[in-house]
């Protein structure tokens, strides 16, 4: 599990490598998505109040894509993240295509959550 910032734009989830320190040229992540592009994204919500407690995992694949390449991608996180609005990441971009959406809240009566699978199902 890593933390990553993320927006969407065009139907894509993007994240992209930032200028943090990182300890090698290419990071871990990006090694193991060349070898494996399946990932899973997981939001949750928090609250002192459990009735409010949620989540969402999006399952798709990943594209890495020279910033160039992911225009939209780059501009939503400029618009999320204060801090790319100065200095936009170097890249590369990570584009998620969703595939599946699971999801559980606690206010579901059922405690059962959802599911889905993309598009429109």
């Amino acid at each position: 599990m890593l933390p990553v910032t993320f927006a969407v734009a065009e139907g894509t989830i993007w994240s992209a490598i930032d200028r943090k320190p990182k300890r090698t040229a290419e990071p871990a992540r990006l090694r193991f998505l060349r070898r494996d592009p399946r990932a899973a994204l997981t939001v949750d919500r928090y609250s002192d109040d459990w009735e409010e407690l949620a989540w969402v995992q999006v399952l798709g694949s990943i594209q890495i894509l020279d910033p160039s390449e992911g225009a939209a991608g780059l501009g939503a996180l400029r618009e999320k993240y204060v801090q790319y609005r100065d200095e936009a990441p170097p890249g590369p971009l990570l584009a998620l295509e969703p595939k599946r959406y699971l999801w559980w809240r606690a206010a579901d009566p059922e405690g059962q959550g959802g599911r889905s699978a993309v598009p429109g199902d």
